[in-house]
């Protein structure tokens, strides 16, 4: 093949080769962005199983109750730490094995399988086949959860979809501007109410203009605390209410976000929204500033909803996507060849 069929076969897209490198540019960015992200987390992975492993002799009660303990020094949490204990005890007496870079291996493979298990962080976004898809982001004042719906319609954008945003937190100070200026930013409309005013009115206004204007996705950002469980159960069961009269079937997702550096508060956060609104994903920000990232898998297993996304980084495009395969590669710096044996993501 000639160059310049080549050139014209890559810029329509008929090059499968050209494509495969775009796809590794991609897949390589996701993986710096991992890597970067991880790196207090990953130092701290890194010396609890480095201690772990200096000493390791054999497989016996005490490598198990150091591993129990390595797993709860990194914010794992209890019930999470004896499901992988438990899961890698299991498979090392199926499989005999001994050497410390097979236990390494059954313990990583372990860790993703165990997140994964039932399937649910395989689940996409549901969206609305028929119109606007509508999302509600929830959680405390502080944890980023703003800043967040911004860095999803930025990120929602890029991938060729109609964005608006609302701005139904109407009782923090700076709120409504904090979104104007991401919407601003990113050309991405905002649809706001007055200040100290009815956020479900703002919510209602959003989704009438979604539907009447072919909007892909609505991202509403709503009051990050009230004053208790009760009124916050009103306030979001009235927004749910005002939506449905103009798409029955939404909110199609409740998104939670949790600040990656308060640790196991952001679990005790997590229990208490779950008793509130019924969740379907959490977002868990600034994961790239704590040493602690074992949090992610505390919260999945605590809450039984996948984790949607985690904040890697400042600029719009350090939300990722999670992954749990890239997230123990890049926590244990493994090659993929380590993992890929058994785990399918």
């Amino acid at each position: 093949m000639g160059l310049f069929d080549r050139i014209r076969r890559a810029f329509t897209g008929e090059d499968a080769v050209v494509k495969e490198e775009e796809v590794k540019k991609e897949d390589q960015i996701v993986i710096d962005s991992y890597d970067q992200g991880t790196a207090k987390t990953r130092r701290n992975f890194t010396d609890i199983m480095t201690n772990l492993f200096t000493s390791f002799r054999e497989v016996d009660e005490e490598f198990y109750e150091d591993l129990e303990e390595a797993f709860i020094g990194a914010d794992v949490g209890f019930a999470m730490t004896i499901a992988i204990t438990d899961a890698i005890r299991d498979e090392i007496e199926r499989t005999g094995v001994h050497k410390p870079e097979d236990v390494k291996r059954v313990l990583l493979e372990k860790m993703v399988q165990v997140y994964e298990r039932g399937g649910q962080n395989l689940v996409s976004l549901k969206k609305n086949p028929d119109g606007p898809t509508v999302i509600l982001f929830v959680g405390v004042n502080g944890v980023g959860k703003t800043t967040s719906v911004g860095k999803i319609g930025y990120q929602l954008k890029q991938e060729g979809h109609k964005v608006l945003m609302a701005a139904a937190d109407t009782f923090r100070a700076g709120a409504v501007e904090q979104l104007n200026v991401w919407g601003e930013r990113l050309d991405i409309p905002v649809v706001t109410g007055k200040a100290q005013g009815d956020p479900a009115a703002v919510v209602y206004d959003a989704v009438k203009k979604a539907n009447a204007e072919g909007y892909d996705y609505l991202l509403v950002d709503t009051a990050g605390r009230l004053q208790t469980k009760a009124n916050l159960m009103e306030e979001l069961a009235k927004i749910s209410r005002v939506v449905k009269k103009v798409i029955p079937d939404a909110p199609h997702q409740t998104i939670l976000v949790l600040d990656a550096t308060t640790g196991q508060n952001a679990v005790s956060q997590a229990q208490n929204f779950g008793e509130i609104v019924p969740l379907t994903g959490v977002v868990l920000t600034k994961l790239d500033g704590t040493a602690k990232g074992g949090v992610v898998l505390s919260i999945h297993e605590e809450l039984h909803v996948p984790i949607r996304w985690i904040g890697l980084g400042e600029r719009e495009d350090d939300l990722q996507r999670f992954n749990a395969l890239e997230f123990a590669k890049a926590l244990f710096e493994t090659e993929d060849h380590v993992l890929r044996q058994s785990t399918k993501v």
